[in-house]
């Protein structure tokens, strides 16, 4: 019978933990780099099995381990945390955790995105840092102008042809007219890298049955629908609405006891480490207009449960 193997992953090292016939042992430590870590997977058997948590590098070093054993499991580190009991916190024990929730056939597990999903996760994400890099410049404009107590903007852009025009005339401090202006040259570069980080997954969005589909809802242009794609990955493995809805984090609380009526709180808020759904979400929550001539109407893209 295989053994189960547990691995805490740093940037650095990973501590290996592995179960074997119910006995634990401590493994040591492996360094975090290719070359190590296939000279450790090259000593491990066809028939062990591999459980490391959720972080950064964990795809990664999956996808390096998988060849030398029969499954390589990437699981929550909430959960298996929850299921193992730990009340103490070292790399030992964070080892520890996951080979033995996973020889109890316990373990939590995630769904493995193929590189494609990879590679548009990576690009959403760079492009979300970029969009809140260009929020953070505007800001910072309109609070210059606020603490030299200048009218609103007589312009709805602030930060187009009008709008700069309107800031050259404006009087201010020597060191809040430079202030402005290397904040314009900013607001520059972010207005160049946006559309250029943009343009590699939206190249091929069209071609994308799920792109398309995703399309059809109303306030849905490509971008959005392939930053949906890539948080969300495959739709299939979700069996009904619910469980997308659930996973997306956009479900209300439900607080009900002892025959009392259910209570309805905020939305759950499940993927904190990926709020993009929630974010884009927000911008169609808004009733789509009527249908049109050039309106066509949404399709679901799973049938309700």
């Amino acid at each position: 019978m295989g053994r189960f193997i547990g691995l805490d992953i740093h940037r650095d090292f990973a501590q290996i933990a592995a179960v074997e016939d119910r006995l634990v042992t401590a493994w040591g430590r492996v360094d975090c780099r290719p070359q190590a870590l296939r000279e450790f997977a090259a000593g491990l058997r066809p028939d062990d099995q591999v459980a490391l948590e959720a972080t950064g590098n964990a795809i990664t070093v999956a996808v390096l381990l998988e060849p030398y054993v029969v499954r390589v499991a990437i699981c929550n580190p909430v959960k298996t945390r929850a299921i193992a009991g730990a009340k103490v916190k070292t790399d030992k024990v964070d080892a520890r955790n996951p080979a033995q929730v996973l020889s109890a056939d316990f373990l939590p597990g995630t769904w493995p995105p193929d590189e494609r999903i990879r590679m548009l996760r990576r690009l959403s994400a760079h492009r979300a840092e970029l969009v809140r890099g260009r929020m953070g410049v505007k800001n910072q404009v309109q609070a210059v102008l606020h603490r030299n107590m200048l009218p609103r903007p007589p312009v709805t852009d602030l930060f187009g042809t009008r709008g700069r025009a309107w800031l050259e005339h404006q009087t201010l401090p020597a060191d809040e007219r430079q202030t402005v202006g290397a904040l314009l040259r900013q607001l520059d570069f972010y207005g160049a890298e946006i559309p250029e980080v943009e343009r590699r997954p939206a190249a091929g969005a069209l071609d994308d049955p799920v792109v398309r589909r995703l399309m059809t809802i109303p306030r849905m242009d490509a971008m959005t629908a392939v930053t949906v794609l890539a948080a969300v990955g495959d739709f299939h493995r979700f069996t009904n609405a619910d469980e997308l809805v659930s996973y997306s984090g956009v479900n209300p609380r439900v607080r009900q006891s002892s025959g009392t009526p259910a209570h309805h709180g905020r939305i759950t808020k499940a993927r904190l480490n990926n709020p993009v759904i929630r974010r884009r979400g927000g911008a169609l929550a808004a009733p789509p207009p009527r249908p049109g001539p050039s309106t066509p109407p949404g399709i679901p893209l799973m049938s309700p449960s």
